[in-house]
């Protein structure tokens, strides 16, 4: 349950019905996310559940009418689904990659046709984020699944499955940084390392790393950031304030990778006057809310969000 600690259980995997497939989980990696599910502050946390979802794994077998996977393919599983039928407007806009097939059922916790793979003892355990990947095996959708190289190390490749991929895609997709622009980053953990990282190659000029925690600045540094700056050294002054008085006019483009609605404005009144451009990637808690004054977009700053990086699953993960 929420706020108690995970437990290892013996838990029973149900085949795959039409459209799904099971897969033999190799290797995972902790994204904050599961964390904040723990927490109890996910409204979409269905309890007791199987966390879990940035991960990479094997097919041991599929359902009926399963035609892009077959068992012993290495496989990515993708908490944002590619549908890829021409009626889905999501999967045909360039615009979006949030693809709505299964998006009713995969938030209550269950698969497509409302029921789970997973229990213990009789009892139903619920799905998490259309992965639950903390479990040797794991049942998720065919639409679900990006499917790699072989040759490719799962224990690398999972990062793709959210964090990375989510940092990479925030920076080329969401925001398409150039060539000598400037980039700050609120939040140095993997997402935000990923930001800097994708700046960096992007021929982002300068970028700032923002985090209350020094000690990640040496990694900051090692992809990619250019100056680092803790808002506790500036006990008098917004980190804003600061940000501005460094660039004039502030940033380019900035990043929140903290989830902290607070930090989302810091990030948004740090951006450039006339053109700045600030990107949410972090989840706030349920009913938080962010604020900031009309006249910063009135002079021109524009809010933007993203989910996995704008990309499409199936699609770019391969790649």
């Amino acid at each position: 349950g929420p706020k108690e600690p995970l437990k290892t259980e013996m838990v029973q995997v149900d085949p795959p019905k039409r459209g799904e497939i099971r897969i033999k989980v190799v290797a995972n990696a902790l994204c904050h996310t599961d964390i904040y599910t723990l927490s109890g502050q996910d409204p979409e946390g269905m309890f007791p559940c199987i966390l879990g979802h940035e991960a990479g794994g094997i097919v041991e077998s599929v359902g009926d009418g399963v035609t892009s996977v077959n068992p012993g393919d290495h496989v990515i599983p993708c908490y944002t689904p590619q549908c890829n039928r021409p009626g889905c407007i999501f999967c045909m806009s360039p615009k979006t990659n949030l693809c709505p097939e299964i998006r009713a059922t995969q938030g209550k916790g269950v698969m497509p046709d409302g029921t789970s793979r997973f229990s213990v003892g009789g009892k139903t355990l619920y799905h998490f984020m259309g992965c639950s990947t903390f479990s040797e095996y794991t049942v998720i959708s065919e639409i679900s699944a990006a499917k790699i190289d072989e040759k490719a190390p799962l224990d690398k490749m999972c990062l793709f499955g959210c964090g990375v991929a989510t940092g990479l895609g925030a920076v080329w997709n969401t925001c398409k940084v150039e060539e000598g622009s400037s980039v700050a980053v609120f939040g140095l953990g993997a997402v935000g390392l990923s930001v800097i990282q994708a700046a960096k190659m992007a021929g982002a000029a300068k970028i700032f790393a923002i985090d209350v925690n020094p000690s990640k600045f040496k990694s900051a540094e090692h992809f990619g950031a250019t100056d680092c700056i803790n808002p506790k050294d500036f006990p008098e002054k917004s980190i804003q304030q600061v940000v501005v008085e460094k660039t004039k006019w502030g940033v380019d483009y900035t990043f929140d990778c903290t989830g902290n609605v607070n930090v989302m404005r810091s990030a948004l009144e740090s951006a450039h006057r006339g053109w700045g451009k600030s990107c949410v990637i972090g989840v706030a808690p349920s009913g938080h809310e962010i604020a900031t004054r009309p006249f910063q977009l009135v002079t021109g700053r524009q809010w933007l969000g993203t989910a996995f990086g704008g990309w499409k699953s199936r699609t770019a993960v391969p790649k």
